[in-house]
């Protein structure tokens, strides 16, 4: 079965009560690339982009951010 990779960034900033602008200040990363993002428009995910927006949540587990769906 083919899996798919799922960002949650959503939900990550919806828990945090955070706006994509906030994140995008605090990530140091483009709003449109966050808003790309959460929306699943991006089809290329920047590991740097990732590992800048865990860094600003402070995520301490990528499972928060990151999963794995049936297609």
């Amino acid at each position: 079965m083919e899996k798919k990779f799922v960002v949650k960034l959503k939900e990550a900033l919806e828990s945090r009560k955070l706006s994509q602008k906030k994140l995008a200040e605090m990530s140091g990363i483009r709003e449109s690339t966050i808003s790309d993002i959460v929306r699943g428009t991006r089809t290329v995910i920047n590991f740097e982009h990732l590992s800048k927006i865990a860094e600003a949540l402070e995520v301490t587990d990528i499972r928060e951010l990151i999963d794995f769906e049936d297609k």
